[in-house]
């Protein structure tokens, strides 16, 4: 049973997710409002957004959406003004909308590098940019910015994805220099291969059956299984609350030992 003391607890703290309408972030969205959390939804996708959103409300949980394109910095403008002004303030910020492009360099074409750039690294950029002066006023508050394995180490025909998320991984460690003092703390979450609307299409632009590409997807790792947006969404929850209140600058790799 929850209670005041328990430092999961989130109650009263307002987290923003960022690609909320499905995958990673709609089961970190449910998550921290199972935890008391007020949950943020923002997606381009407008329905899908408003019925995750309604569906976190029929549970008992509190959620709202509003749709955001995060390439914008009048959109992340917009709707960081008003969260603030309707919730009172934004404690927890969860970047994680992104995109993938199955491409080597010279088969990519420029609006796709640009894409995959903008969603996935812009992104984390402008949203923070008009959430943290927020976060400050608030007393601080926790970031956490969806990495991947691939910003660790290569991997093949992603060459746009794999250099966003290496530039999300050290645009963590420097956001978490930079606003420690403010008491806001700046984390990364990366996962592995995650059962999740975005590796299906992977399938598809590889022309690939999509059965056999997660089996091999799977393959190779220890616990010998793709993971799951509650995986990732276990280890976010972690980030955001207080049990994690000496961690900022961290890459959190949740992979099932596949960079093992």
């Amino acid at each position: 049973m929850l209670n005041t003391q328990d430092v999961l607890n989130l109650s009263g703290k307002v987290a923003v997710v960022t690609g909320g309408a499905s995958g990673i972030g709609l089961a970190t969205a449910e998550l921290l409002a199972d935890f008391g959390a007020h949950a943020v939804l923002i997606d381009i996708n407008e329905a899908a957004g408003e019925n995750a959103a309604a569906g976190i409300r029929g549970k008992g949980g509190q959620a709202s959406f509003y749709r955001c394109n995060v390439t914008s910095a009048a959109d992340c403008e917009r709707v960081a003004t008003e969260i603030n002004a309707k919730l009172g303030g934004i404690h927890i910020l969860f970047n994680n909308a992104g995109v993938i492009r199955r491409r080597t360099v010279t088969e990519l074409e420029e609006k796709d590098w640009d894409l995959v750039l903008n969603v996935s690294l812009k992104g984390v950029y402008l949203l923070s940019k008009y959430i943290i002066p927020i976060m400050e006023q608030s007393g601080g508050g926790s970031i956490i910015n969806t990495g991947s394995g691939w910003g660790l180490k290569g991997g093949d025909r992603a060459a746009a994805y794999c250099a966003a998320k290496a530039g999300v991984v050290n645009l963590t460690k420097a956001m978490a220099i930079d606003h420690g003092a403010a008491n806001i703390r700046v984390n990364c979450v990366s996962p592995g291969d995650t059962d999740t609307p975005l590796l299906r299409d992977e399938a598809k632009q590889l022309k690939q059956d999509e059965a056999a590409f997660l089996v091999a997807s799977a393959g190779g790792r220890p616990l010998e299984r793709l993971g799951t947006p509650r995986d990732i969404a276990n280890a976010v929850l972690f980030l955001a609350s207080d049990l994690s209140s000496w961690v900022t600058g961290s890459v959190l790799v949740v992979d099932g030992g596949g960079i093992a």
